[in-house]
């Protein structure tokens, strides 16, 4: 697959997981985000999602991964404590309070139409998590990273629970990895 970019009012990245510089292009794009978004002030990860659907436990996934070997973010949500349309509200109050001034990276699944899906994105802003399936929630992140992981637009939930585990392990794979390397990079 090619890469995809494009720019609206913000600059954002588009890269599918089977091009063949998909990890270099994520971790090179992270890092450049960073350099013009990020303030210093306490980096937060929060990886949105639940492991009871294979669709939406991207972002739990991701933090699993990244939770125990991240020394440059708090990372919040993983497969043992998620962070999900249940609890989202209150882990917000509880890094509002805790931190001042977060710089907060969101990561979540998406759904999409079907030529996207498998793509990662990074955008500059917040992520409007449960959209996807007419979720009314908070916003989160100063940017954020969504994998589109199946087809939106009928019955969701059965789309989300129908997904295949492959393209999202694969897409945890490249974001936790880029994650890792373009905070060590970043950090120096």
């Amino acid at each position: 697959m090619q890469l995809e970019q494009t720019c609206f009012n913000y600059k954002d990245l588009r890269v599918h997981i089977d091009s063949p510089s998909a990890y270099k292009l994520f971790c090179n794009y992270f890092i450049e985000m960073l350099t013009d978004t990020y303030t210093q002030a306490p980096l937060i990860i929060i990886c949105i999602g639940t492991d009871r659907s294979t669709g939406d436990a991207l972002g739990p996934l991701v933090g699993e991964k990244l939770h125990k070997v991240c020394r440059h973010a708090k990372v919040l949500g993983n497969l043992q404590e998620p962070v999900h349309a249940c609890n989202l509200e209150k882990v917000l109050g509880e890094v509002k309070s805790t931190y001042e001034n977060p710089f907060i990276i969101a990561i979540d699944a998406s759904l999409g139409r079907s030529e996207n899906v498998g793509t990662i994105k990074i955008s500059q802003g917040a992520l409007k998590p449960g959209a996807g399936v007419n979720k009314n929630l908070p916003s989160v992140g100063d940017f954020h990273i969504t994998g589109v992981v199946n087809v939106g637009g009928f019955m969701e939930y059965v789309v989300l629970q129908n997904t295949r585990l492959y393209t999202v392990m694969k897409m945890v794979d490249i974001i936790s990895l880029g994650i890792m390397r373009g905070l060590e990079r970043f950090f120096g």
